[in-house]
C-alpha cells in the first residue's frame, strides 16, 4: 500500500520522465479526481494510507497521460467561461485563448435582447452554451459535421440545462435542411477548423494524436473554411449582424480581407492574453 504522498510523488516523477509540461500540477489533478480529495485535507493527511482501488486508478491514470493523453480526456472535465463541460477523444478540448471570442461576442450582444446564435463547428458546445448561459434571452444553434462531437454537445446541454433553449444539428457546413428554411441569425461565430494540413504532424503530442483530426485540419492553407463561412453564411445573417471567428495567430491579416472581401464591414482583430490575434470580425 502507498500513503496519498507517495503516490503524488511517483505520480509526478512518471510524469516529468514522459516529458508532461506541468508534471506537478497533472498528477495533482489525477489524484484529485480519483480521490475527490481537495488540497487542504490532502496536507491534513498526506501521510495516511491511500484506498487500494483508488492507488490502482490513479496509478493506471498517471500511465495514461504519460502516454500524452490529454488531462482531460482522462477526467472528462473542462472548465470555460466558469462553467464545466464534459469532453473527449471526440471535441477538441475548451481553451482558456477562445474565452477572447466568446467574450467579444458578448460585447457584441450588449443592450440586445432575444438573439438567436449560429454556432459553426460547435464541437462540445462551449461557445453556444457559454453565450446562452450569459444571456438567459437568447437562444441558439450548433453545427457540427460530427455525429460523435454532437453527442457530446448533447451532454453538455442537459448538463447546463439547456435543451429548450438550444437546438444541435448534423450538417457539413451549411447543408442541413433545417438551414435552409430562410433562418436568419444575430451572430454567427465559428472556432473552425484551422491548421494547415501539412502542419498538423509539427503540432505537440497531446494534440496531433489525439484531438480529432477533422476538428483541426483547415486544409491546404488552413483558410478553407473561413472562405466558406464567410461567403455562405452572408445569407444567415441579419442586417447589422455579426460574424466572429476565432482564427490562428498568423491568419488575422488574411481572414480579416476575406471578411471584407465577402462585403462585412467594421472588420476588427482582438489578441489574446499572450498578445496574439486571436479574433476577427465584422458586421453584415
Amino acid at each position: 500500500m502507498s500513503s496519498f504522498e507517495e503516490l503524488l510523488k511517483n505520480g509526478k516523477k512518471i510524469l516529468e520522465g514522459s516529458g508532461i509540461t506541468e508534471a506537478g500540477l497533472d498528477a495533482w489533478l489525477l489524484l484529485e479526481y480519483v480521490t475527490g480529495k481537495n488540497r487542504a485535507w490532502y496536507f491534513a493527511h498526506s501521510d495516511e494510507m491511500a484506498d487500494s482501488k483508488e492507488a490502482i486508478r490513479y496509478q493506471e491514470l498517471i500511465r495514461k497521460r504519460s502516454s500524452h493523453i490529454p488531462l482531460q480526456h482522462l477526467t472528462h472535465q473542462a472548465f470555460f467561461m466558469g462553467y464545466e463541460f464534459y469532453v473527449d477523444q471526440h471535441v477538441l478540448v475548451p481553451r482558456q485563448d477562445t474565452e477572447v471570442l466568446v467574450e467579444t461576442a458578448l460585447e457584441a450582444m450588449q443592450g440586445r435582447k432575444d438573439l438567436q446564435i449560429l454556432d459553426m463547428c460547435t464541437g462540445s458546445g462551449c461557445i453556444l452554451f457559454s453565450l446562452l448561459l450569459e444571456k438567459p434571452d437568447s437562444t441558439g444553434t450548433g453545427v457540427d459535421l460530427s455525429l460523435e462531437a454532437l453527442e457530446v454537445a448533447r451532454r453538455n446541454r442537459r448538463q447546463l440545462e439547456l435543451d429548450g433553449r438550444a437546438e444541435l444539428l448534423q450538417s457539413d457546413l451549411f447543408s442541413a435542411k433545417e438551414l435552409k428554411d430562410g433562418r436568419q441569425y444575430d451572430i454567427l461565430i465559428s472556432n473552425p477548423p484551422y491548421i494547415p494540413t501539412k502542419e498538423i504532424d509539427t503540432l505537440m503530442e497531446e494534440v496531433k494524436s489525439h484531438d480529432p483530426r477533422l476538428a483541426l485540419d483547415g486544409h491546404e492553407d488552413g483558410l478553407y473554411f473561413y472562405r466558406k463561412i464567410c461567403t455562405e453564411g452572408r445569407i444567415y445573417l441579419k442586417k447589422g449582424g455579426w460574424l466572429l471567428f476565432e482564427i490562428g495567430c498568423d491568419q488575422g491579416k488574411d481572414v480579416a480581407e476575406l471578411m471584407e472581401a465577402a462585403g462585412f464591414s467594421e472588420v476588427q482583430r482582438k489578441k489574446d492574453l499572450s498578445g496574439l490575434d486571436r479574433v476577427v470580425f465584422g458586421k453584415w
